[in-house]
């Protein structure tokens, strides 16, 4: 039981990561089009790209995502043999980050071109860096 539930919010953990990744790059785009200052704030552009600099960094390494090897080693533990013995959520979050049939190669590839693309909007429309507060002059 401990195991499986383990298992079960690391796998929406997991969607939750590359929603932030996904919906963060769409928001960045839609924020830079209407001129919007909040889509070039200087933490949330550089978190957002550590995050997908990982992930891509993995993809060219051949590495497979440590939250997959996790959530699968957990569920091992639990004595599922896969997703399939989960509850609907954790299924349907598992539905959305795996696409059955497609090869881990293609996964790979746009992980790569993904990460390509956050980085070529962090240098075209670069964050703007922090402003010095009055008092640290001082």
């Amino acid at each position: 039981m401990y195991y499986s539930f383990l298992a079960d919010a690391l796998v929406i953990l997991h969607l939750a990561f590359v929603a932030f990744v996904v919906l963060g790059q769409l928001a960045i785009l839609v924020g830079i089009i209407f001129k919007k200052t909040w889509a070039r704030a200087f933490i949330f552009r550089v978190i957002h790209l550590v995050c997908i600099g990982i992930v891509a960094t993995e993809g060219m390494l051949d590495i497979e995502c440590p939250l997959t090897v996790w959530e699968r080693n957990l569920r091992s533990d639990a004595g599922q043999q896969d997703v399939s013995e989960a509850p609907f959520i954790p299924q349907l979050a598992n539905r959305i980050l795996f696409y059955p049939g497609i090869p881990h190669v293609y996964f790979e590839r746009m992980h790569i071109a993904f990460g390509c693309l956050v980085l070529l909007t962090f240098l075209v429309w670069p964050p703007r860096l922090p402003k010095k507060s009055k008092e640290s002059l001082n």
